[in-house]
Order: structure tokens, then C-alpha cells, then sequence
């Protein structure tokens, strides 16, 4: 058993190449040995978001607070709140932030396939994310 204290590993801002705005990354985990599964707790500030990406064997968010957004290649803008789970199915295209007004926090959850855990594809546009 492993127990990482809360408040023990600094937060990291969510890097401008996979982000736009401003992005925490908190407390992220990982598996070790055969275990592959990660995730982190991730807070979306107004007007943030991903980039389109997906992740080889799916990723699930739990919303934990606030409000935000969620589109799936050829889908439309879903509106993402607070209890609810969005689950990516694997390889699927996709970004999710906070909305325009409302900052949104969630809990990431992945799995690596050989090490990977997501495919970091071109930014959303203003005008995506508009829509």
C-alpha cells in the first residue's frame, strides 16, 4: 500500500501545447508495474480546455465541480456538470473544458497500451468551441 498525502506534490499547469487557458494538474497518478492505469485531478478555468485527443484504451472523467463542455469527433458540444461521468470510448477524438463563464474541475482516468496513455492532435479553435 501506497499513501500520497494530499498537499504533497505541487500542483503543474497544464502545458500550452496541449491546453488552451488556463489548466491545473493536481495530484496526478500512476500505476506501477503491471498496473497501467492514471489519472489527475484537472481544473479548467473559464474559457479552457484540451486540445482534440484520444487515448488508446478510452478515458473516463468524473466531474466534480463546476460546468463545462465535451465533443467527440463528429458530435455535438455536450454540456458536461458536476456528478456527472463522461466516458471516451478508446481511440475516439475528442476535447472537454470549462465553459465560457464557469470553470469546471475534474478526475481523468486512463490506462497506457505500451506506455501510452494519449495522442495529442491539433487545438480547438475559438470558433469550435463557440459552436
Amino acid at each position: 500500500m501506497n499513501i500520497t498525502r494530499n498537499g504533497s506534490q505541487p500542483s503543474a499547469k497544464g502545458p500550452a501545447d496541449y491546453f488552451t487557458g488556463t489548466v491545473r494538474i493536481d495530484a496526478p497518478f500512476k500505476g506501477s508495474d503491471a498496473a497501467r492505469v492514471g489519472g489527475a485531478t484537472v481544473t479548467f478555468e473559464p474559457g479552457a480546455r484540451t486540445a482534440w485527443h484520444s487515448h488508446p484504451l478510452g478515458q473516463t472523467l468524473i466531474v466534480i465541480a463546476g460546468t463545462g463542455s465535451a465533443q467527440r469527433e463528429g458530435g455535438p458540444i455536450e454540456e458536461i456538470r458536476a456528478g456527472d461521468i463522461v466516458w471516451f470510448a478508446p481511440e475516439e477524438k475528442h476535447w472537454h473544458g470549462a465553459s465560457p463563464t464557469t470553470a469546471i474541475t475534474h478526475i481523468a482516468i486512463a490506462e497506457a497500451l505500451d506506455g501510452k496513455v494519449v495522442d495529442w492532435m491539433e487545438k480547438v479553435s475559438d470558433e469550435q468551441y463557440r459552436r
